[in-house]
């Protein structure tokens, strides 16, 4: 059968969240409702979600596929499950080359889906099917405040390209997305290069106004959610073009999984200044080039070879220390701060530098006040790790007592600083732009791409 809207909303909740296995003659879609879809949580929604399934998608696979709609449900996860003769189906997929294996995301190329997707109906069909599987509809899901709602289409595993065709096909019915949060560890870690756990997924977010006016849901629960989230807002927004878009980059910290084998290759062993580097080095048509460019002229001051800042208990840091030959092999000194002074230092020059050799480098006083505050908090004063307020914390302790210290060992080159006390430590990284920027080059296969090589003691004493 020809392509035609309910073909193009199927395949786009196929590819959304189906999964096979070894079974013939049934496969499921797995839809990651989470708490939004949860009957101990909204009975009312969850039961216009088992009426979506039954009324809409049940009739679109009877007729076009000649196959059998069930459902089942836990407390955060709804399947639909697809019976019968699924040669058709399976032979549509392998003809658009998508394999019917496992999550069919995973590895999904849509780009020969995309040329049979004529025109702007059907992409939006194809959409829907995307954002009824895949896209949340939390009203956490926001940029900042409730006054930016968004619709987030989540996609797991490294599969690149697929984000990358999807974001062009939201481009081709004017649905420009606001944000891409790439599956990288420059994403996920840009602070702390010995946090491992990077690996969660794609976040591809479009402005929930946006959506409404260019996309299009087929499950009814989603639409009432869209509009109940877009009435949180004060006012409407309207997305820009990718290069009219503001691109704010800050420093990153070199990740050693920027090599891990699951990425691709294209991506693999690349340093990422922002989420729009990605789309530069993916060649995507609609990417900011000249103001990703513009950046490389300061890459010293935006690609940091060791950690930014890293809190963990003092055995953990003197783990990572002692696991690493340059940082091991440093002469350190101690030295008793005085918490007050660290305050004062910050008041005078939030952006001064500590201990450098020169005045463009040294300890960033704003990470080590941060991190100050996080050695001397009380457990009921952090988030985890994270400090609830880092400033009020630091002139709380100082009231209770005025000759609080910190114990700094500083070390003899401009490798990490170490910040211990209260069973707690921390490593600052250093600023040092004018060693830094010699690490880098770009790829000789993608001027996009910035290759970083590790850092030695040479570099640092040569400087």
């Amino acid at each position: 059968m020809s392509m035609n809207t309910d073909k193009a909303y199927l395949l786009g909740l196929i590819i959304g969240g189906g999964i096979f296995g070894d079974a013939e003659d049934i496969f499921r879609i797995r839809l990651p409702f989470k708490k939004w879809g949860s009957y101990l949580e909204n009975s009312q929604r969850a039961g216009q979600i088992s009426r979506d399934i039954m009324n809409v998608v049940s009739p679109m696979f009877r007729n076009i596929y000649n196959l059998i709609v069930s459902f089942e449900a836990t407390e955060n996860i709804w399947n639909i499950l697809c019976e019968g003769d699924t040669t058709a189906l399976k032979t549509d997929l392998e003809n658009y080359g998508i394999p019917c294996d496992g999550e069919v995301r995973a590895n999904a190329d849509i780009s020969k889906i995309c040329v049979d997707l004529v025109d702007d109906n059907l992409k939006r069909r194809f959409i829907a099917g995307l954002a009824d599987s895949i896209g949340s509809m939390a009203k956490s899901q926001r940029r900042f405040t409730d006054d930016n709602q968004i619709l987030s289409l989540e996609i797991k595993g490294h599969n690149f390209n697929f984000v990358c065709e999807l974001c062009r096909l939201l481009h081709d019915i004017n649905c420009i997305p606001d944000q891409v949060n790439w599956n990288h560890p420059n994403i996920h870690c840009t602070n702390d290069p010995y946090y491992r756990t990077w690996n969660k997924q794609f976040k591809l977010r479009i402005l929930l106004d946006q959506y409404a006016r260019f996309g299009a849901f087929a499950f009814r629960t989603k639409a009432e959610s869209s509009n109940e989230n877009r009435e949180l807002q004060q006012q409407t927004h309207v997305a820009q073009p990718c290069p009219e878009q503001r691109m704010n980059v800050t420093p990153s910290c070199v990740h050693p999984d920027e090599n891990n084998m699951l990425l691709p290759e294209q991506i693999r062993g690349g340093h990422y200044i922002h989420y729009r580097h990605f789309c530069a080095v993916l060649g995507c048509e609609h990417a900011p080039f000249d103001k990703v460019s513009s950046q490389f002229s300061r890459l010293g001051e935006l690609v940091i070879p060791f950690v930014i800042q890293c809190k963990d208990t003092i055995s953990r840091i003197n783990t990572i220390i002692a696991n690493d030959p340059l940082l091991a092999q440093r002469n350190y000194t101690d030295v008793s701060v005085s918490v007050s002074s660290l305050l004062t230092q910050f008041q005078s020059d939030s952006n001064g530098l500590l201990y450098g050799t020169d005045s463009d480098n040294g300890y960033p006083i704003n990470e080590i006040l941060q991190t100050t505050a996080y050695i001397v908090a009380d457990s009921n004063e952090l988030f985890g790790k994270r400090p609830k307020g880092y400033i009020e914390i630091i002139k709380r302790h100082i009231q209770n007592d005025p000759n609080l210290s910190v114990l700094f060992r500083k070390p003899d080159l401009l490798t990490p600083l170490v910040i211990v006390g209260n069973e707690r430590g921390a490593l600052i990284g250093a600023v040092n732009p004018k060693v830094y920027e010699k690490l880098i080059t770009r790829s000789p296969d993608n001027d996009f791409k910035l290759i970083v090589r590790p850092i030695t003691e040479e570099d640092l004493r040569d400087a």
